[in-house]
């Protein structure tokens, strides 16, 4: 994948994302004003109802006191002046009225006139009635006096409805009336609230979904760019490095088959000679390659056994100073160990230090010096080994055990490899149950620290 298709695709990402999130903000808004229309809409619907209810009820209070008064003129025979009566009806609440009166009543009586005075007055509620005898300190409760479709007043004694609390004068003689239907305030639809439940906070939610989804696939979209690059680069890098061995072994091949090789046996002996090294070399090129196969398939199983610290470093320090040609190579040792011998798989193990050193010295644009320091510290020994080499770049150090990376050097090819050596020495080092890690400065030199356990019950110990 190009780079040109990369950015395409984030481009369109991002617009498609921003275009989400627009329309999501525009229909919100636009619900928002919607719905504030809708309340402004039933506030006003509210309002006018309030209005209508407060006129019924002033008409309703007028009009129950005129039927009162006509009930207690009607019921006093020994009053007459009317203006007596000024104050006897009185209200206790929109739908609980009492008529002061200094005669005793009979119900019966009471009963009639109320039905009569209240249906004159239009008053067409259902009502109950309720008489207190200050000489018998009693209440007598009417029925319930129900107002059908068929318009008029009928008794119903099935039901019976207490009036609510109140406190009961003990002077004198009253009754009352309760409307029961009636009631303090009329009920009126409930304003939808806004706000409880923000539709910004849904965006919200929805633009953090998008964002990690968004993220995700950047983040593939990188990984399988880089992984791409890597392959190609290995890719290269083996063609490069078996180009070399097998031209190698070509112009050997056809140099003994002439004529004027075949008679001189030195020229045989040194083309064959050179055959056979170009060969060995492609051998382990490609041994390194299936060994790294079978550590992505799990199948390279370690066989532990004691290995002799000292004795391997000793001996590594003693090949690489021996066998460097061309320039010197300087290796120290520092062991401090009080025991030399650990548990580890001898070929395995051998194989990650070996690579650590020759990649300290083939990244070396100097004569190489590589420290090797071994300590023991709570169970474990920790190996470091210091070269002065190149050094490695920030952003590269972090990749450099990935599989098939190498630290860009462009076209050219000054160092052989594939790329699989840190891979296999971290992966050698984490089944052994260690850690590996790395400090670099760039033109300064490179520390690799391994860590590897010590079981506290090995018999080596």
């Amino acid at each position: 994948m190009s780079r040109r298709t990369i950015n395409a695709v984030f481009l369109l990402g991002i617009v498609s994302v921003i275009s989400i999130l627009l329309i999501q903000f525009v229909w919100i808004r636009n619900t928002q004003n919607l719905l504030a229309k809708n309340i402004e809409i039933q506030e006003t619907k509210q309002a006018i109802q309030l209005k209508e209810d407060s006129l019924n009820m002033v008409h309703f209070t007028e009009q129950t006191h005129i039927a009162l008064r006509n009930v207690l003129q009607q019921l006093t025979t020994m009053t007459k002046d009317s203006s007596d009566l000024y104050g006897a009806v009185n209200r206790i609440r929109s739908n609980y009225f009492y008529v002061d009166i200094n005669e005793e009543l009979n119900p019966y009586h009471l009963e009639t006139l109320l039905k009569r005075e209240l249906y004159d007055q239009n008053i067409h509620q259902n009502f109950q009635y309720g008489i207190y005898d200050c000489y018998t300190d009693s209440i007598v409760f009417g029925n319930l006096i129900r107002y059908d479709e068929e318009h008029h007043y009928e008794t119903d004694s099935s039901r019976q409805i207490t009036f609510p609390d109140m406190s009961w004068k003990k002077d004198g003689h009253y009754f009352t009336v309760y409307f029961p239907e009636i009631t303090d305030s009329f009920d009126v639809e409930a304003v939808p609230e806004v706000g409880k439940s923000s539709p910004y906070l849904y965006l919200f939610f929805i633009v953090i979904l998008i964002l990690i989804f968004f993220g995700y696939t950047v983040f593939v979209i990188l990984k399988q760019k880089r992984l791409s690059e890597v392959k190609t680069d290995f890719i290269n890098n083996m063609t490069h490095e078996l180009k070399t061995p097998i031209s190698s072994i070509g112009l050997s091949s056809e140099m003994i088959m002439r004529p004027e090789t075949m008679k001189d046996p030195a020229k045989i002996q040194r083309y064959a000679s050179l055959i056979y090294k170009e060969n060995k070399r492609l051998e382990n090129q490609v041994e390194r390659v299936l060994r790294i196969a079978k550590l992505d398939k799990s199948e390279i199983e370690l066989s532990l056994e004691p290995f002799d610290v000292v004795e391997y470093f000793q001996e590594l320090k003693d090949n690489f100073e021996f066998n460097q040609e061309g320039r010197p190579v300087t290796i120290k040792t520092d062991i401090q160990l009080e025991n030399p011998i650990i548990t580890a798989d001898p070929v395995h193990i051998s194989n990650v230090f070996y690579n650590l050193v020759d990649n300290a010295i083939k990244y070396c644009k100097r004569s190489p010096e590589v420290n090797i320091s071994v300590r023991s510290e709570k169970n474990q020994i920790i190996v470091k080994v210091e070269d002065n080499g190149i050094g490695i770049k920030r952003e590269n150090l972090k990749m450099i055990f990935d599989k098939f990376y190498r630290v860009p050097t462009g076209n050219i090819h000054d160092v052989k490899g594939f790329g699989l050596g840190l891979y296999y020495v971290k992966s050698i080092v984490e089944k052994h149950q260690g850690s590996i890690s790395a400090k670099s400065t760039l033109d300064v030199g490179t520390t690799f620290t391994v860590k590897l356990p010590i079981a506290p019950n090995d018999p080596s110990f």
